[in-house]
């Protein structure tokens, strides 16, 4: 899956071929499309970085599995885990507050049956959401690969 495309999926689900109002079922999912491009540029951040970014020095069947290791309510606590997330360049610490905030607004979007979205705020959320996409990208593969065994691996408490 890969996160541009689903932006650009969230991005024309919030516009309308007329003026007016896009039908709130667009505007719900868009919000919920633009969460999935987070939580699958994190799995493949997860894949490419644990298993490896080249096909022809990955086994598939690793990277995979890696990439569909990704849960979404360990990969939010984890967001969440000030402690560990302080340690982060400010591009992975955006990425994990958004990824949360992102989170909790799919749920809304999906589940609400009041939420009720308009165009605005939803083209804003899909931009921030690319934004934070973009400069998750450009961090070094060590911090990313930090970030990954993070959210991938419990920590071992003494």
């Amino acid at each position: 899956m890969n996160a541009h495309d689903l932006i650009a999926a969230a991005r024309l689900l919030a516009t309308h071929p007329r003026r007016g109002r896009p039908p709130e079922a667009n505007l719900r999912r868009a919000v919920s499309t633009a969460y999935y491009a987070l939580f699958h540029s994190l799995a493949e951040c997860c894949a490419d970085t644990i298993a490896g970014r080249r096909r022809a020095n990955r086994s598939g069947n690793a990277w995979l599995r890696v990439y569909r290791a990704l849960d979404h309510g360990t990969a939010k606590r984890r967001c969440n885990d000030q402690e560990e997330i302080r340690k982060c360049p400010p591009e992975i610490q955006n990425f994990a507050a958004w990824f949360s905030e992102m989170q909790r607004r799919r749920h809304i979007a999906d589940y609400a049956p009041d939420a009720d979205f308009d165009r605005e705020e939803t083209t804003q959320l899909i931009t921030e959401t690319e934004d934070a996409i973009r400069r998750f990208d450009n961090v070094s593969t060590q911090n990313r690969r930090a970030f990954a065994v993070h959210i991938l691996m419990s920590p071992r408490r003494n």
